[in-house]
């Protein structure tokens, strides 16, 4: 019944339903956990930087840059979580699209991490005994 009222208000003209926060939310949510992906970063971009970039729009529970683990160097995404659905749906609205440090960034709702494969290693090439090995792009070699 509430369905059709929003339906009739809709047809009717009244965009006061799709302007109203909460319609777009219980409604058109696509997020399920507060969590969303943020990529197109700047090489400059910190932590700090992407905090303060997202703090307008709820609680902030953690913003976080992702770094590369030998250079320390930004990969260009990171991850911001919000403390509700709500605020992380209103900051997707927002920033998506939007310049940070020069750069257009895109907002998308995180997707949970996929397990790793365990790494296959190679069985061991039979070695002729002399110190060579056959190199199959280019033939023997030393």
């Amino acid at each position: 019944m509430a369905f059709v009222s929003s339906f009739r208000r809709l047809v009717a003209g009244s965009n006061s339903l799709l302007s109203s926060p909460s319609f777009f939310v219980r409604h058109c949510s696509t997020l399920t956990s507060p969590r969303l992906f943020v990529s197109g970063l700047s090489r400059l971009t910190t932590n700090e930087k992407l905090q303060d970039a997202f703090a307008s729009f709820g609680q902030l529970v953690d913003a976080r840059v992702i770094t590369d683990r030998e250079t320390g160097r930004s990969k260009g995404f990171g991850f911001v979580t919000y403390a509700t659905i709500e605020d992380a749906e209103k900051a997707k609205a927002e920033m998506n699209a939007k310049f940070l440090d020069g750069w257009v960034i895109f907002v998308d709702p995180a997707r949970p991490r996929e397990p790793r494969r365990p790494l296959q290693q190679e069985p061991p090439r039979p070695s002729s005994g002399y110190g060579f090995t056959t190199n199959k792009t280019i033939g023997w070699c030393k």
